[in-house]
């Protein structure tokens, strides 16, 4: 029901120009964001974190405290607890009988360049042409030449990389605590500035942009969850070491499409095939597991999640994800469904405004009567001096 008869605040289908011009502006913002990372990145982060702790700083406000407090304390205990718990994470890490980082990365490489050895012995065996090419020694040689060049052409580029982007990352904290206190005055704050005739539909954009957002975050931590959880559980079954771990960190990387799902399989492949090197049935298996897993992911789990959160249809979806991509790299990828979202929302509502002549004509009689009002004193002062007023002359 519209607060003003006559005027629908609702969602409303947007048409070509109105969507040619979310598409452009998503493209333009991607390559925004591809220029300034470095701020983008924790600003994500944060506002990631923001929709985590939304829920109980809202909490403590309904519960009698000040935002301030409420804010001040929730920030305070989570960041608190990621603090202690990734300082356990790093002492059981280090501890005297666990080998060192070098080490375990050095044993998980071996394990993985071992697995494609014994795929390759495996497919030459089966197709003669393979054996004839020498697959298994060409993929050796270029194993060897990529390995023993990759301190010299890429660790200085990782180590002045990660130099660069931690102070960034900092940022995050900083601006999660400042969304959480002060979100309700900047709402307010872009509110008053929203002319009377608008201000209707201003309210209804801010609060559509804030739960689309929200909605799509939300969402996407639902799907990390489920993913990690039944990840976990299949790669127990087939006896994969730990395997909560893996499902994590392979659920996180799937927030990238495409890029990430497959940086997580190889993750897992690596892995199962250093738990067991002797048995490369295990590595195949967790290779089965990880697709029936993206199976799921795709057809069942995304739908119940990011599916009810963006309202997008499925060609537009897939376009703008190879649009992301090609204009913004894997970094497009990531951010092209949320931005455009986002951009829906406000193009909609836009789109809207425009092509509303009783918005439209409620504006200029608002317009019509400040003028007025700003002009009594000086028409009452010419009816002192006898002078004609505007108005009358007009007449």
């Amino acid at each position: 029901m519209s607060p003003v008869p006559g005027i629908a605040i609702g969602p409303e289908r947007a048409g070509p120009v109105v969507w040619t011009g979310i598409v452009g502006a998503t493209c333009l913002l991607l390559l925004v964001v591809k220029e300034l990372l470095w701020l983008f990145l924790p600003f994500i982060f944060g506002t990631v974190l923001y929709y985590i702790l939304l829920g109980p700083t809202q909490r403590m406000v309904r519960a009698g405290f000040s935002r301030n407090a409420a804010t001040s304390w929730v920030c305070t205990l989570f960041f608190v607890l990621a603090a202690l718990v990734l300082t356990t994470t790093m002492v059981w890490s280090d501890g005297p009988e666990e080998d060192s980082w070098e080490a375990t990365i050095g044993l998980y490489l071996d394990g993985g360049v071992a697995f494609v050895r014994t795929s390759m012995a495996l497919l030459e065996a089966r197709f003669p042409l393979l054996a004839e090419m020498r697959l298994t020694s060409t993929v050796d040689m270029a194993f060897t030449t990529y390995t023993n060049d990759f301190a010299q052409n890429h660790l200085g580029d990782i180590v002045v990389g990660v130099v660069t982007w931690v102070p960034s990352l900092f940022l995050a904290p900083f601006l999660t605590f400042f969304l959480l206190r002060d979100g309700v005055r900047f709402k307010k704050f872009l509110a008053r500035a929203v002319p009377n005739a608008y201000f209707e539909r201003a309210l209804y954009l801010l609060h559509e942009v804030d739960q689309t957002a929200r909605r799509y975050f939300e969402g996407l931590l639902k799907l990390t969850v489920l993913d990690t959880l039944v990840l976990a559980l299949g790669l127990w079954v087939i006896g994969v070491s730990s395997p909560l771990l893996l499902g994590l960190i392979s659920a996180v990387l799937a927030w990238v499409p495409f890029v990430g799902s497959i940086a997580g399989c190889v993750l897992v492949v690596i892995v199962a095939s250093t738990d067991a090197p002797g048995n490369p049935l295990m590595a195949y298996g967790a290779i089965g597991v990880f697709v029936l897993v993206r199976l799921l992911d795709d057809f069942l789990f995304m739908p119940l999640t990011l599916g009810r959160s963006l309202h997008i249809h499925p060609l537009v979806t897939v376009l703008m994800i190879f649009i992301g991509g090609m204009l913004a790299g894997v970094v497009g990828l990531m951010l092209v469904l949320p931005l455009l979202g986002v951009v829906m929302v406000i193009g909609e509502t836009l789109g809207a405004l425009v092509t509303s002549p009783r918005l439209r004509a409620r504006h200029r009689y608002a317009r019509a009567l400040r003028t007025r009002q700003a002009s009594v004193d000086l028409d009452i002062a010419r009816e002192r001096r006898g002078a004609p007023t505007p108005n009358a002359t007009s007449k």
